[in-house]
């Protein structure tokens, strides 16, 4: 959603309750996109928890949870960066469907903000922190709360 063509999104989160689940590999990075996505449903006013994993093939096991205990949505955070080993295509995969299932099963959004990069400067370009040019945690919860939304209309 970043750059050009990107949506304004309805993020309105009055009365939404979000939790955060964010892994705990690459601190710098995970930090700035945990506190992004906190100003970001803190401006919509939403409310919200954090929950940490230990990594991002953790995010979908504990983002289900939330959602079966009644959090509106998920923001799911992760930071996997691509290594010597095949690795990196398993965990990015394992996240990335199972998120996707997570959402599906659950009939709830999940803002993806698990990036997958070559190096850790990526991650800083992306985390939101000041001089990156993205802000994934802003976007997944962006993302999230304009998905209960579109949710909530085509349900009634």
């Amino acid at each position: 959603m970043s750059g050009a063509g990107s949506p304004t999104l309805d993020v309105d989160g009055t009365g939404l309750d979000v939790t955060i689940v964010a892994g705990s590999w690459h601190d710098v990075i995970t930090d700035a996109l945990i506190a992004s996505a906190q100003r970001t449903l803190d401006e919509a006013g939403a409310s919200h928890t954090l929950v940490r994993v230990p990594g991002s093939f953790e995010l979908p096991v504990v983002s289900k949870a939330a959602l079966e205990a009644g959090a509106d949505a998920v923001v799911a955070l992760g930071v996997i960066i691509r290594g010597g080993t095949p690795h990196f295509e398993y965990v990015s995969a394992a996240a990335t469907d199972g998120l996707t299932r997570v959402a599906l099963d659950t009939g709830k959004p999940v803002g993806f903000g698990v990036l997958t990069l070559d190096d850790e400067q990526q991650g800083i370009d992306r985390s939101g922190l000041p001089g990156s040019k993205e802000d994934k945690g802003r976007e997944a919860a962006e993302a999230a709360i304009a998905t209960v939304r579109a949710l909530r209309a085509v349900r009634g």
